[in-house]
């Protein structure tokens, strides 16, 4: 399919990262699985946000008590439903698993973006992958991603440029400036913050500004509680050899 002539598709903000963060043409992950796993439990909380369906109230992840049309309906049951308030970070360590990372990936199979893959050893699957299989849709990702960061953050001076208008992400104004351009929509912010708090959006973006990405993921909740899950998870790796 031409990426060029192809029809939109509207990417959820797990399946946008799981893209992203697969190589196209062996379906293997571009970063260590369990990087995958915890950065794609915060893009599900941050799809929920998105869609009205939770808010982070004081330290603790909410249900708001709306009922969007959404494919993670078993997610918000789960939030809705537990009996003790939980942190982002507690939240992103028990929707963090293999199980999550399937669910993704076979949805955009059924919709023909990557296809379902299996490596054979002595007769049986062992490993499953899911290489692209329409470009057109990551292509697209991409594109909307450099646009953005064409966008100049706030506090670069940028001369005879006309101000943008302001995004919103998790309540929080972020301005940029450049020439006839537009700020990037709060999706996109929020793709970005996912990224860099994975580890992959500089592998994307090697030029990209990094005290903008950094402050960006700092300051959104999700990607901040995918931080301190792998923070916790790196030390603990660390930690394990001298037990």
């Amino acid at each position: 399919m031409n990426a060029e002539t192809a029809a939109p598709v509207e990417l959820s903000l797990p399946e946008a990262f799981l893209l992203l963060a697969t190589n196209d043409n062996d379906g293997k992950p571009e970063i260590p699985v369990f990087a995958l796993r915890t950065t794609l439990a915060g893009a599900i909380l941050g799809e929920l946000e998105m869609q009205g369906a939770i808010e982070l109230q004081g330290k603790h992840v909410r249900a708001t008590g709306a009922t969007p049309k959404t494919e993670l309906r078993r997610e918000l049951e789960a939030i809705r439903h537990k009996s003790r308030l939980h942190t982002p970070k507690r939240w992103v360590s028990m929707m963090e698993s293999r199980g999550e990372v399937q669910r993704v990936y076979e949805g955009m199979a059924s919709r023909g973006i990557v296809e379902h893959a299996g490596e054979k050893h002595l007769g049986f699957f062992r490993t499953v992958r899911f290489p692209e299989k329409d470009h057109a849709p990551e292509a697209a990702l991409m594109k909307k991603l450099q646009a953005a960061l064409a966008v100049v953050p706030a506090g670069q001076q940028v001369p005879e440029s006309t101000p943008a208008p302001a995004a919103t992400i998790d309540g929080r104004t972020t301005d940029a400036t450049k020439p006839a351009a537009k700020a990037p929509d709060a999706r996109t912010l929020a793709l970005i913050a996912l990224l860099q708090a994975a580890g992959l959006f500089h592998k994307l973006f090697p030029s990209a500004d990094r005290v903008w990405a950094d402050e960006l993921a700092k300051d959104y909740w999700p990607a901040r509680a995918v931080e301190d899950e792998l923070r916790m998870i790196r030390l603990a790796e660390e930690e394990a050899p001298a037990l």
